[in-house]
Protein backbone atom coordinates (compact mmCIF):
# COMPACT_ATOMS: atom_id res chain seq x y z
CA UNK A 1 0.00 0.00 0.00
CA UNK A 2 1.35 3.25 -0.91
CA UNK A 3 0.06 7.22 0.21
CA UNK A 4 0.36 8.74 -3.23
CA UNK A 5 -1.89 10.81 -5.30
CA UNK A 6 -3.54 9.26 -8.36
CA UNK A 7 -3.82 11.64 -11.28
CA UNK A 8 -5.79 9.20 -14.09
CA UNK A 9 -5.73 10.54 -17.93
CA UNK A 10 -7.88 9.42 -20.46
CA UNK A 11 -8.15 9.31 -23.71
CA UNK A 12 -11.39 8.71 -26.10
CA UNK A 13 -10.09 6.38 -28.93
CA UNK A 14 -6.80 6.62 -28.79
CA UNK A 15 -5.42 3.17 -30.65
CA UNK A 16 -2.57 1.36 -28.55
CA UNK A 17 -1.02 1.74 -31.93
CA UNK A 18 -1.18 5.33 -32.25
CA UNK A 19 1.44 6.57 -29.82
CA UNK A 20 5.60 7.10 -30.66
CA UNK A 21 6.27 5.10 -27.68
CA UNK A 22 4.11 1.84 -28.72
CA UNK A 23 6.70 2.16 -32.03
CA UNK A 24 4.41 4.17 -34.71
CA UNK A 25 7.03 5.46 -36.89
CA UNK A 26 4.99 8.65 -37.89
CA UNK A 27 2.66 9.71 -34.84
CA UNK A 28 4.06 12.53 -32.81
CA UNK A 29 3.53 11.74 -28.76
CA UNK A 30 6.33 13.51 -27.16
CA UNK A 31 4.89 14.13 -23.67
CA UNK A 32 3.37 10.43 -23.37
CA UNK A 33 6.66 9.37 -24.87
CA UNK A 34 7.96 11.27 -21.65
CA UNK A 35 5.93 9.64 -19.45
CA UNK A 36 6.49 5.83 -20.91
CA UNK A 37 10.30 6.70 -20.37
CA UNK A 38 9.65 7.66 -16.49
CA UNK A 39 7.54 4.19 -15.63
CA UNK A 40 6.20 1.21 -17.35
CA UNK A 41 4.24 0.93 -20.94
CA UNK A 42 1.85 -2.36 -20.75
CA UNK A 43 2.21 -3.85 -24.51
CA UNK A 44 -1.02 -5.92 -24.28
CA UNK A 45 -3.27 -3.25 -22.93
CA UNK A 46 -7.29 -3.73 -23.31
CA UNK A 47 -10.52 -2.54 -23.31
CA UNK A 48 -13.52 -4.26 -21.45
CA UNK A 49 -15.48 -2.92 -24.34
CA UNK A 50 -14.85 -1.18 -27.31
CA UNK A 51 -17.37 1.32 -27.42
CA UNK A 52 -17.44 4.23 -24.36
CA UNK A 53 -20.14 3.69 -21.78
CA UNK A 54 -19.65 0.40 -21.12
CA UNK A 55 -15.82 0.72 -21.03
CA UNK A 56 -16.24 3.93 -18.34
CA UNK A 57 -18.26 1.76 -15.99
CA UNK A 58 -15.89 -1.06 -16.25
CA UNK A 59 -13.02 1.82 -15.71
CA UNK A 60 -14.65 3.39 -12.52
CA UNK A 61 -15.78 0.08 -10.43
CA UNK A 62 -13.12 -2.82 -11.54
CA UNK A 63 -16.12 -4.96 -12.98
CA UNK A 64 -16.49 -6.51 -16.33
CA UNK A 65 -19.92 -5.79 -18.05
CA UNK A 66 -21.51 -9.06 -16.75
CA UNK A 67 -20.81 -7.64 -13.68
CA UNK A 68 -21.70 -4.02 -13.50
CA UNK A 69 -24.51 -4.74 -16.33
CA UNK A 70 -24.36 -1.56 -18.16
CA UNK A 71 -24.32 -3.05 -20.91
CA UNK A 72 -24.15 -0.25 -23.95
CA UNK A 73 -25.05 2.74 -25.25
CA UNK A 74 -28.16 3.07 -23.86
CA UNK A 75 -27.62 1.83 -20.12
CA UNK A 76 -24.85 4.22 -18.27
CA UNK A 77 -23.04 4.26 -15.36
CA UNK A 78 -25.59 5.94 -12.36
CA UNK A 79 -23.22 5.49 -9.35
CA UNK A 80 -25.37 2.89 -7.84
CA UNK A 81 -22.43 0.74 -8.30
CA UNK A 82 -19.08 1.68 -5.76
CA UNK A 83 -16.35 2.96 -7.92
CA UNK A 84 -12.46 4.02 -6.94
CA UNK A 85 -13.99 7.31 -6.60
CA UNK A 86 -16.75 7.02 -3.99
CA UNK A 87 -13.52 4.43 -1.83
CA UNK A 88 -11.15 7.30 -2.44
CA UNK A 89 -13.75 9.97 -0.86
CA UNK A 90 -15.05 7.30 1.98
CA UNK A 91 -11.41 7.39 3.24
CA UNK A 92 -11.43 10.97 3.36
CA UNK A 93 -9.51 11.75 0.05
CA UNK A 94 -10.41 14.16 -2.75
CA UNK A 95 -11.57 12.81 -5.90
CA UNK A 96 -12.48 14.62 -8.48
CA UNK A 97 -13.08 14.60 -12.23
CA UNK A 98 -12.45 17.12 -15.56
CA UNK A 99 -13.46 16.11 -18.83
CA UNK A 100 -15.69 13.36 -20.51
CA UNK A 101 -17.05 10.61 -18.23
CA UNK A 102 -20.29 9.77 -20.41
CA UNK A 103 -22.10 8.54 -17.07
CA UNK A 104 -26.16 9.42 -16.79
CA UNK A 105 -26.15 12.79 -14.86
CA UNK A 106 -23.76 15.34 -12.87
CA UNK A 107 -27.08 14.90 -10.48
CA UNK A 108 -25.74 11.11 -9.59
CA UNK A 109 -23.50 10.36 -6.88
CA UNK A 110 -20.81 8.84 -9.14
CA UNK A 111 -17.81 9.17 -6.76
CA UNK A 112 -16.29 12.63 -8.21
CA UNK A 113 -16.93 15.99 -5.95
CA UNK A 114 -16.44 18.15 -7.93
CA UNK A 115 -17.23 16.77 -11.91
CA UNK A 116 -15.76 20.53 -13.55
CA UNK A 117 -16.88 20.80 -16.96
CA UNK A 118 -18.44 16.85 -17.28
CA UNK A 119 -19.86 15.73 -20.35
CA UNK A 120 -22.49 13.17 -20.00
CA UNK A 121 -25.10 10.77 -21.53
CA UNK A 122 -28.21 11.27 -20.05
CA UNK A 123 -30.70 8.75 -21.21
CA UNK A 124 -28.32 7.40 -23.43
CA UNK A 125 -28.11 6.36 -27.09
CA UNK A 126 -30.86 4.70 -27.33
CA UNK A 127 -30.44 2.91 -30.39
CA UNK A 128 -28.00 0.28 -29.20
CA UNK A 129 -31.04 -1.39 -28.08
CA UNK A 130 -31.57 -2.38 -31.78
CA UNK A 131 -29.53 -5.34 -31.61
CA UNK A 132 -30.45 -7.82 -34.45
CA UNK A 133 -31.36 -4.92 -37.40
CA UNK A 134 -29.76 -1.58 -36.23
CA UNK A 135 -30.07 0.43 -39.57
CA UNK A 136 -28.03 2.68 -40.64
CA UNK A 137 -26.60 5.34 -39.19
CA UNK A 138 -28.21 8.77 -40.15
CA UNK A 139 -24.89 10.40 -38.86
CA UNK A 140 -22.75 8.24 -40.96
CA UNK A 141 -21.79 10.67 -43.23
CA UNK A 142 -20.68 13.14 -40.90
CA UNK A 143 -18.03 11.04 -40.03
CA UNK A 144 -16.33 11.39 -43.64
CA UNK A 145 -17.67 14.86 -43.90
CA UNK A 146 -15.76 16.58 -41.22
CA UNK A 147 -12.28 15.80 -42.19
CA UNK A 148 -9.47 18.61 -42.26
CA UNK A 149 -7.96 21.02 -40.13
CA UNK A 150 -9.88 23.71 -37.89
CA UNK A 151 -11.12 23.70 -34.41
CA UNK A 152 -14.12 21.30 -33.21
CA UNK A 153 -16.18 21.58 -30.43
CA UNK A 154 -14.11 18.92 -29.13
CA UNK A 155 -10.87 20.57 -29.28
CA UNK A 156 -12.29 23.63 -27.73
CA UNK A 157 -13.85 21.01 -25.07
CA UNK A 158 -10.55 19.39 -24.52
CA UNK A 159 -8.66 22.48 -24.28
CA UNK A 160 -11.05 23.59 -21.44
CA UNK A 161 -10.65 19.97 -19.75
CA UNK A 162 -6.91 20.73 -19.62
CA UNK A 163 -7.14 24.22 -17.99
CA UNK A 164 -9.75 22.69 -15.49
CA UNK A 165 -7.70 20.15 -14.35
CA UNK A 166 -4.49 22.44 -14.19
CA UNK A 167 -6.57 24.53 -12.71
CA UNK A 168 -7.55 21.96 -10.05
CA UNK A 169 -3.71 20.74 -9.58
CA UNK A 170 -2.42 23.85 -8.40
CA UNK A 171 -5.42 24.24 -5.93
CA UNK A 172 -4.73 20.90 -4.60
CA UNK A 173 -0.92 21.97 -4.30
CA UNK A 174 -1.78 24.81 -1.63
CA UNK A 175 -4.18 22.81 0.85
CA UNK A 176 -3.29 21.57 4.34
CA UNK A 177 -5.15 18.24 4.27
CA UNK A 178 -2.53 15.26 4.53
CA UNK A 179 -5.00 13.17 2.98
CA UNK A 180 -3.83 12.29 -1.50
CA UNK A 181 -5.73 13.08 -4.30
CA UNK A 182 -7.04 11.09 -7.13
CA UNK A 183 -8.34 13.19 -10.27
CA UNK A 184 -9.68 11.40 -13.23
CA UNK A 185 -9.14 13.83 -16.50
CA UNK A 186 -10.72 12.85 -19.63
CA UNK A 187 -10.38 14.11 -23.21
CA UNK A 188 -12.52 13.75 -25.98
CA UNK A 189 -9.29 13.60 -28.76
CA UNK A 190 -8.57 12.00 -31.10
CA UNK A 191 -12.68 10.94 -31.05
CA UNK A 192 -14.15 11.94 -34.33
CA UNK A 193 -15.09 14.29 -35.55
CA UNK A 194 -11.84 14.47 -37.36
CA UNK A 195 -10.79 17.80 -37.03
CA UNK A 196 -7.36 18.81 -35.72
CA UNK A 197 -6.31 22.10 -34.52
CA UNK A 198 -4.52 24.16 -37.54
CA UNK A 199 -1.11 24.15 -35.73
CA UNK A 200 -0.73 20.03 -36.27
CA UNK A 201 -1.42 20.79 -39.99
CA UNK A 202 2.19 20.69 -40.77
CA UNK A 203 3.11 18.09 -38.23
CA UNK A 204 2.28 15.18 -41.07
CA UNK A 205 2.60 15.21 -44.79
CA UNK A 206 -0.44 13.74 -46.51
CA UNK A 207 2.66 12.09 -49.15
CA UNK A 208 3.48 10.32 -45.58
CA UNK A 209 0.10 8.59 -44.67
CA UNK A 210 -0.03 5.45 -45.67
CA UNK A 211 -3.52 3.59 -46.65
CA UNK A 212 -5.74 1.52 -44.31
CA UNK A 213 -5.15 -2.18 -44.37
CA UNK A 214 -7.13 -3.77 -46.81
CA UNK A 215 -8.12 -0.30 -48.75
CA UNK A 216 -7.33 -1.94 -52.09
CA UNK A 217 -9.21 -5.33 -50.98
CA UNK A 218 -12.76 -6.20 -50.86
CA UNK A 219 -13.31 -6.62 -47.36
CA UNK A 220 -14.75 -10.23 -45.98
CA UNK A 221 -16.18 -9.81 -42.74
CA UNK A 222 -17.25 -11.90 -40.01
CA UNK A 223 -21.37 -12.10 -40.31
CA UNK A 224 -21.29 -10.36 -37.00
CA UNK A 225 -18.65 -7.69 -37.91
CA UNK A 226 -20.69 -7.46 -40.98
CA UNK A 227 -24.15 -6.39 -39.16
CA UNK A 228 -21.44 -3.57 -37.04
CA UNK A 229 -20.30 -2.18 -40.48
CA UNK A 230 -23.52 -1.57 -41.78
CA UNK A 231 -24.63 0.24 -38.56
CA UNK A 232 -21.64 2.86 -38.44
CA UNK A 233 -21.14 2.54 -42.37
CA UNK A 234 -18.35 5.38 -42.58
CA UNK A 235 -16.49 3.73 -45.32
CA UNK A 236 -18.92 4.35 -48.01
CA UNK A 237 -18.76 8.43 -47.84
CA UNK A 238 -15.02 8.04 -48.35
CA UNK A 239 -14.70 9.84 -51.68
CA UNK A 240 -11.13 8.36 -52.75
CA UNK A 241 -7.73 7.64 -51.78
CA UNK A 242 -6.73 11.14 -50.74
CA UNK A 243 -9.90 11.36 -48.45
CA UNK A 244 -9.06 8.59 -46.85
CA UNK A 245 -5.18 9.37 -46.42
CA UNK A 246 -6.48 12.99 -44.75
CA UNK A 247 -8.49 11.11 -42.94
CA UNK A 248 -5.87 9.39 -40.95
CA UNK A 249 -3.57 12.46 -41.45
CA UNK A 250 -6.48 14.32 -39.10
CA UNK A 251 -6.40 11.52 -36.79
CA UNK A 252 -2.47 11.24 -35.83
CA UNK A 253 -2.96 15.09 -35.34
CA UNK A 254 -5.50 14.67 -32.95
CA UNK A 255 -3.58 12.31 -31.09
CA UNK A 256 -0.82 15.04 -31.30
CA UNK A 257 -3.00 17.39 -30.13
CA UNK A 258 -3.93 14.79 -26.84
CA UNK A 259 -0.72 14.71 -25.90
CA UNK A 260 -0.31 18.13 -25.95
CA UNK A 261 -2.91 18.36 -23.73
CA UNK A 262 -1.87 15.66 -21.26
CA UNK A 263 1.70 17.69 -21.25
CA UNK A 264 0.05 20.90 -20.10
CA UNK A 265 -1.70 19.10 -16.71
CA UNK A 266 1.35 17.12 -16.47
CA UNK A 267 3.51 20.20 -16.73
CA UNK A 268 0.94 21.93 -13.76
CA UNK A 269 1.85 18.88 -11.89
CA UNK A 270 5.12 19.53 -11.50
CA UNK A 271 5.59 23.21 -11.37
CA UNK A 272 3.11 22.57 -8.02
CA UNK A 273 5.61 20.24 -6.79
CA UNK A 274 3.18 17.45 -6.55
CA UNK A 275 4.93 15.01 -9.66
CA UNK A 276 6.96 13.01 -7.18
CA UNK A 277 4.39 12.09 -4.91
CA UNK A 278 1.79 11.34 -7.63
CA UNK A 279 1.21 8.05 -9.87
CA UNK A 280 0.34 8.75 -12.81
CA UNK A 281 -1.81 6.19 -15.33
CA UNK A 282 -2.35 6.53 -19.02
CA UNK A 283 -5.54 4.74 -21.15
CA UNK A 284 -8.15 5.39 -24.02
CA UNK A 285 -11.54 3.96 -23.06
CA UNK A 286 -11.03 2.05 -26.33
CA UNK A 287 -8.93 2.36 -29.81
CA UNK A 288 -10.25 3.46 -33.87
CA UNK A 289 -9.89 1.65 -36.72
CA UNK A 290 -8.75 4.33 -38.51
CA UNK A 291 -9.81 2.53 -41.73
CA UNK A 292 -8.09 -1.16 -41.38
CA UNK A 293 -10.47 -3.45 -43.21
CA UNK A 294 -12.70 -0.58 -44.21
CA UNK A 295 -13.80 -0.58 -40.60
CA UNK A 296 -13.11 3.08 -38.77
CA UNK A 297 -14.20 3.73 -35.36
CA UNK A 298 -14.85 0.67 -32.63
CA UNK A 299 -17.11 -1.72 -32.01
CA UNK A 300 -15.22 -4.69 -32.92
CA UNK A 301 -12.81 -6.53 -31.19
CA UNK A 302 -9.82 -6.14 -33.73
CA UNK A 303 -6.71 -4.50 -32.15
CA UNK A 304 -6.97 -1.36 -33.12
CA UNK A 305 -10.64 -1.23 -31.84
CA UNK A 306 -9.54 -3.03 -28.40
CA UNK A 307 -6.05 -2.73 -27.82
CA UNK A 308 -5.54 0.91 -25.54
CA UNK A 309 -2.50 1.91 -24.32
CA UNK A 310 -1.24 1.82 -20.54
CA UNK A 311 1.06 3.76 -19.03
CA UNK A 312 2.04 3.51 -15.65
CA UNK A 313 4.62 5.97 -13.86
CA UNK A 314 5.24 7.32 -10.38
CA UNK A 315 6.56 6.29 -7.31
CA UNK A 316 7.82 3.01 -6.96
CA UNK A 317 6.95 1.75 -10.77
CA UNK A 318 9.53 0.60 -12.75
CA UNK A 319 11.43 3.08 -15.07
CA UNK A 320 11.63 2.58 -18.86
CA UNK A 321 9.93 -0.60 -18.63
CA UNK A 322 7.72 -2.43 -21.94
CA UNK A 323 5.79 -5.26 -19.93
CA UNK A 324 4.41 -7.99 -22.18
CA UNK A 325 1.39 -8.50 -19.17
CA UNK A 326 -2.34 -8.36 -20.33
CA UNK A 327 -4.17 -5.92 -18.64
CA UNK A 328 -7.26 -3.65 -18.99
CA UNK A 329 -9.62 -1.06 -17.49
CA UNK A 330 -10.33 -3.47 -14.37
CA UNK A 331 -7.25 -3.07 -13.09
CA UNK A 332 -7.82 0.44 -12.88
CA UNK A 333 -9.90 -0.08 -9.68
CA UNK A 334 -7.49 -1.80 -7.52
CA UNK A 335 -4.60 0.26 -8.43
CA UNK A 336 -5.84 3.55 -7.36
CA UNK A 337 -7.12 1.79 -4.20
CA UNK A 338 -3.66 1.19 -3.40
CA UNK A 339 -1.79 4.00 -4.68
CA UNK A 340 -3.63 6.44 -2.67
CA UNK A 341 -3.57 3.97 0.71
CA UNK A 342 -7.27 3.29 1.11
CA UNK A 343 -6.44 -0.14 1.42
CA UNK A 344 -8.46 -2.84 0.04
CA UNK A 345 -11.96 -4.14 1.88
CA UNK A 346 -13.35 -8.08 1.95
CA UNK A 347 -15.72 -6.70 -1.10
CA UNK A 348 -12.68 -6.10 -3.57
CA UNK A 349 -11.86 -9.98 -3.31
CA UNK A 350 -14.41 -10.33 -6.12
CA UNK A 351 -13.30 -8.00 -8.00
CA UNK A 352 -11.51 -9.41 -11.31
CA UNK A 353 -8.83 -7.13 -11.55
CA UNK A 354 -5.09 -6.53 -10.15
CA UNK A 355 -2.90 -3.89 -8.94
CA UNK A 356 -1.24 -2.32 -12.16
CA UNK A 357 1.65 -1.28 -9.50
CA UNK A 358 1.97 -5.30 -8.56
CA UNK A 359 2.20 -6.34 -12.40
CA UNK A 360 4.29 -3.64 -13.26
CA UNK A 361 7.14 -5.38 -11.60
CA UNK A 362 5.89 -9.24 -13.43
CA UNK A 363 5.79 -10.59 -16.40
CA UNK A 364 2.89 -13.10 -17.47
CA UNK A 365 2.21 -12.85 -20.81
CA UNK A 366 -0.17 -15.61 -20.36
CA UNK A 367 -2.51 -13.40 -18.24
CA UNK A 368 -6.05 -13.74 -19.23
CA UNK A 369 -7.99 -10.53 -20.57
CA UNK A 370 -11.99 -10.37 -20.91
CA UNK A 371 -13.65 -7.90 -23.44
CA UNK A 372 -17.14 -7.98 -23.96
CA UNK A 373 -19.68 -5.64 -26.60
CA UNK A 374 -23.50 -6.15 -26.58
CA UNK A 375 -24.05 -2.45 -28.36
CA UNK A 376 -25.73 -1.54 -31.42
CA UNK A 377 -25.20 -3.32 -34.88
CA UNK A 378 -24.30 -6.39 -33.14
CA UNK A 379 -27.06 -9.53 -33.80
CA UNK A 380 -25.66 -11.27 -30.77
CA UNK A 381 -22.44 -10.20 -28.03
CA UNK A 382 -19.29 -10.32 -28.64
CA UNK A 383 -17.02 -12.01 -26.22
CA UNK A 384 -13.00 -11.52 -26.47
CA UNK A 385 -10.05 -12.80 -24.49
CA UNK A 386 -6.39 -12.69 -25.15
CA UNK A 387 -4.67 -15.80 -24.09
CA UNK A 388 -1.22 -15.57 -24.26
CA UNK A 389 0.17 -15.47 -27.86
CA UNK A 390 -3.41 -16.06 -28.92
CA UNK A 391 -6.45 -13.77 -29.15
CA UNK A 392 -9.88 -15.50 -29.08
CA UNK A 393 -13.60 -14.29 -30.23
CA UNK A 394 -16.51 -15.97 -29.93
CA UNK A 395 -19.89 -14.88 -31.63
CA UNK A 396 -22.54 -16.83 -29.54
CA UNK A 397 -24.37 -18.69 -32.19
CA UNK A 398 -22.25 -17.65 -34.84
CA UNK A 399 -18.66 -19.51 -35.48
CA UNK A 400 -15.60 -18.04 -33.70
CA UNK A 401 -12.33 -16.15 -34.59
CA UNK A 402 -8.94 -17.00 -33.23
CA UNK A 403 -5.81 -15.17 -34.46
CA UNK A 404 -2.20 -16.09 -33.46
CA UNK A 405 -0.82 -12.16 -32.32
CA UNK A 406 2.69 -13.59 -32.60
CA UNK A 407 2.91 -14.53 -36.34
CA UNK A 408 -0.15 -12.60 -37.56
CA UNK A 409 0.17 -9.32 -35.52
CA UNK A 410 -2.39 -7.56 -38.06
CA UNK A 411 -4.95 -10.27 -37.63
CA UNK A 412 -5.45 -11.05 -41.53
CA UNK A 413 -5.18 -15.03 -40.88
CA UNK A 414 -8.01 -16.53 -39.25
CA UNK A 415 -7.41 -19.82 -37.59
CA UNK A 416 -10.76 -21.03 -35.94
CA UNK A 417 -11.42 -23.49 -38.32
CA UNK A 418 -7.64 -24.33 -39.59
CA UNK A 419 -7.20 -28.58 -37.97
CA UNK A 420 -4.08 -27.84 -37.03
CA UNK A 421 -5.05 -25.69 -34.21
CA UNK A 422 -8.42 -27.50 -32.89
CA UNK A 423 -6.34 -27.46 -29.50
CA UNK A 424 -5.56 -23.84 -29.59
CA UNK A 425 -9.08 -23.23 -30.52
CA UNK A 426 -10.27 -25.47 -27.75
CA UNK A 427 -7.88 -24.36 -25.07
CA UNK A 428 -8.85 -20.68 -26.00
CA UNK A 429 -12.77 -21.47 -25.92
CA UNK A 430 -12.09 -22.64 -21.98
CA UNK A 431 -10.03 -19.91 -20.77
CA UNK A 432 -13.25 -17.88 -22.06
CA UNK A 433 -15.48 -19.78 -20.11
CA UNK A 434 -13.51 -19.68 -16.80
CA UNK A 435 -14.45 -15.58 -16.90
CA UNK A 436 -18.04 -15.72 -18.58
CA UNK A 437 -20.86 -18.08 -19.70
CA UNK A 438 -20.68 -16.60 -22.74
CA UNK A 439 -24.26 -18.62 -23.60
CA UNK A 440 -26.31 -17.32 -20.63
CA UNK A 441 -24.77 -14.16 -20.40
CA UNK A 442 -25.45 -13.62 -23.90
CA UNK A 443 -29.56 -14.37 -23.42
CA UNK A 444 -29.35 -12.59 -20.11
CA UNK A 445 -28.39 -9.29 -22.08
CA UNK A 446 -30.78 -9.39 -25.16
CA UNK A 447 -33.80 -9.78 -22.62
CA UNK A 448 -32.93 -7.29 -20.45
CA UNK A 449 -32.53 -4.93 -23.27
CA UNK A 450 -35.35 -5.80 -25.36
CA UNK A 451 -37.36 -5.21 -22.14
CA UNK A 452 -35.80 -2.08 -21.76
CA UNK A 453 -36.68 -1.39 -25.60
CA UNK A 454 -40.19 -2.03 -24.86
CA UNK A 455 -39.86 0.00 -21.96
CA UNK A 456 -38.82 3.26 -24.06
CA UNK A 457 -41.68 2.87 -26.65
CA UNK A 458 -40.38 0.23 -29.03
CA UNK A 459 -38.86 0.02 -32.11
CA UNK A 460 -40.67 3.34 -34.11
CA UNK A 461 -40.24 5.17 -30.70
CA UNK A 462 -36.43 4.82 -30.48
CA UNK A 463 -35.54 5.06 -33.82
CA UNK A 464 -37.44 8.44 -33.31
CA UNK A 465 -35.21 9.06 -30.40
CA UNK A 466 -31.94 8.16 -32.98
CA UNK A 467 -32.63 11.61 -35.11
CA UNK A 468 -32.09 13.34 -32.48
CA UNK A 469 -28.32 12.41 -33.03
CA UNK A 470 -28.98 12.55 -37.15
CA UNK A 471 -26.29 15.48 -37.31
CA UNK A 472 -23.58 14.02 -35.30
CA UNK A 473 -21.28 10.97 -35.14
CA UNK A 474 -20.42 11.32 -31.35
CA UNK A 475 -21.95 13.06 -28.53
CA UNK A 476 -22.47 16.84 -28.78
CA UNK A 477 -19.95 18.44 -26.04
CA UNK A 478 -21.36 20.54 -23.05
CA UNK A 479 -22.14 24.47 -23.60
CA UNK A 480 -18.98 26.30 -22.35
CA UNK A 481 -18.99 29.61 -21.23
Amino acid sequence: MTNSNVLFLCADQHARSALGCYGHSLIKTPNLDALAERGTLFTAGYTNSPVCVPARASMATGLHLNQHENWSSAEPYTGARTSWGHRVMAAGGRAASAGKLHYRDTTDANGFEPELVPMHMGKGWTTALLRKDTPALASNPDYAGQVGFGESEYTRYDRTTAKAASDWLREQANQTVEQPWALFVSFVSPHNPLTAPCEFDDWYSINDIELPMGYDEQPVHHPVVAGIERCFNYDDYFTDEQHVREARRAYYALCSFVDQQVGRVLDALDETGQLDDTIIIYTADHGDMMGHRHLWGKSVMYEDSAGVPFILAGPGVPRAEVNPTPVSHVDCFPTIVEASGVGAIDEDQALPGESLLSLASQSRPERLVLSEYHDGGAATGLFMVRCGQYKYIEYPGFEPELFDLKSDPLEVSDLSDDPTYVSVREQCHHALGSLVDTGSVNQRVLEVQAALLERLGGRDTVLADGDRYAEYSYTPAPTLD
